[in-house]
């Protein structure tokens, strides 16, 4: 499809999804009102050629391996959740670590999600996931509210992911690094940085995004002080035990209802996460591509928890095999949702709402102001389309030519944009980040939405104000 001339326009489609999100609690049907929309604005008002256009970007997500890698991995990260709840293994464990640590309070409680957040950092939405699956019992158990656990999966997902080298964040950024070009003395077209990971690495102290939410919900996590709707939640959950709100529509893939009756043991949980937790590095040096390396290792700890439950519980082949399908099915919301997402992010482009906003923040008046220009852009751009790593694609390139790549702003201009696309993949209701905590937690997920936002806009107000002051302080 030919790109439009970037307006004001491109912003209406990911502004509705995200409205109807929010006002109807249909995730789903909302992005793709934001896609039809964008297609039929590309039409030129032709409703019924925009819904044509609309479903062939949903099909067109699968031209793309990478795309088709992802989703595929969301869906089966459902299978080995399932295998190592069915087993035993997620209830082996949760026993052990609670009478390990001692988990018998609220506060041991909200400091295990936060640690388990830290911990598991090899990709976002198994964080979320290792997180609620070990923890949402523990939460209930104490009657803390799903949304505060919802809220410290996401906090500590994709902000730890992206100041970690080695997963499939850090490979992401690294090959934009590595593709990005600049001019050379003679006008030559040259690589922008001799080695794409150092660049990265010097980025990482400058994350004011990422360490400030950390930072923050580890506050939370520890003082149990809360303001806005969260305080709300937690008083709620303080004097009726009810952990959801009334009314509520939770996202959950629930395999309880799997639990067989096999004696609990935390091995047949723990193998099958050091199995992915060691594939992944690996299979991203061996490969260099952070899809395919998700990909393959979790198939590879889906094989390892069918063979732990049946070598050491007497779990049948055919009762695996039946759980590891169940499994797959229970994400497939979550799979689904992906390919919205990528199908929006898709429609957008041709939109030019990336370029849209990026034009804005070029215009700012002083270099000092480039980092805070650098960093709002990216929120905007990563809370409407719901993707960070569409919004790295798109700014961190920019970022290089507003920066240069030998000047004090370089580290700190690509860090703003990194922290940006965090933020607006951490708070985005059409975000699968969002979304895979809200299931992880089994929390509704418009409350969960609206029970973080103050949070994130803390901790991006914390950011806004050190981006200014670096920048003033290098220029």
């Amino acid at each position: 499809m030919t790109a439009l001339d970037p307006t004001a326009l491109s912003l209406l489609p990911p502004a509705v999804a995200i409205v109807a999100a929010i006002v109807t609690r249909q995730v789903h049907l909302s992005l793709f009102a934001g896609i039809w929309l964008g297609w039929t604005v590309h039409a030129d008002g032709d409703l019924l050629s925009g819904l044509d256009q609309g479903l062939e970007a949903c099909v067109a997500v699968f031209q793309s391996d990478g795309n088709t890698k992802v989703i595929a991995f969301s869906a089966f990260v459902g299978a080995v959740m399932a295998l190592t709840q069915s087993s035993g293994g997620v209830a082996g464990f949760v026993h052990w670590i609670t009478r390990r640590a001692k988990v018998d309070t609220p506060r041991r409680a909200r400091m295990l999600s936060w640690c388990i957040g830290v911990g598991v950092f090899i990709e976002s939405s198994i964080t979320s996931l290792v997180n609620g699956a070990v923890c949402r019992p523990v939460f209930d158990r104490l009657k803390i509210p799903r949304e505060k656990l919802a809220y410290l999966c996401d906090a500590t997902s994709a902000p730890i992911c992206i100041l970690i080298p080695l997963n499939a964040w850090g490979a992401y950024v690294i090959g934009i690094l590595g593709d990005a070009k600049v001019s050379d003395a003679t006008g030559q077209s040259v690589p922008a940085f001799a080695d794409p990971a150092a660049a990265f690495v010097e980025t990482m102290p400058y994350n004011f995004y990422a360490f400030g939410a950390l930072a923050f919900s580890l506050w939370i996590a520890w003082s149990g002080r809360d303001f806005g709707p969260m305080a709300a939640a937690e008083a709620r959950a303080a004097d009726t035990g009810q952990v959801t709100r009334p009314g509520s529509q939770a996202v959950a893939a629930d395999f309880a209802e799997l639990q067989g009756d096999l004696e609990p043991r935390a091995f047949r949980f723990v193998i099958p996460l050091l199995v992915l937790i060691a594939a992944m590095p690996t299979l991203l040096y061996l490969t260099d591509s952070g899809s395919t390396a998700v990909f393959y290792a979790v198939l590879l700890a889906a094989a390892v928890a069918m063979v732990t439950a049946m070598a050491s519980g007497g779990m049948s082949l055919e009762r695996a095999t039946e759980v590891f399908f169940k499994g797959v099915g229970a994400l497939m919301p979550l799979a689904i949702l992906m390919v919205l997402a990528f199908a929006l992010g898709a429609t957008t482009k041709v939109l030019g709402t990336n370029l849209y906003v990026a034009e804005l923040a070029q215009g700012l008046p002083s270099p000092a102001l480039i980092p805070l220009g650098l960093f709002g852009a990216s929120c905007l751009i990563a809370f409407a389309t719901g993707t960070s790593w569409g919004t790295f694609a798109i700014m961190l390139p920019i970022a290089i030519g507003a920066t240069g790549v030998d000047s004090p702003l370089t580290a700190i201009g690509l860090s703003a944009v990194l922290g940006g696309g965090v933020f607006g993949d951490h708070c985005s209701p059409i975000s699968d980040t969002t979304l895979v905590a809200s299931l992880a937690a089994g929390s509704d997920h418009i409350d969960h939405v609206n029970t973080q936002l103050p949070y994130a806009l803390s901790a991006a107000a914390f950011a806004s104000t050190l981006y200014l002051v670096a920048g003033l302080a290098v220029t």
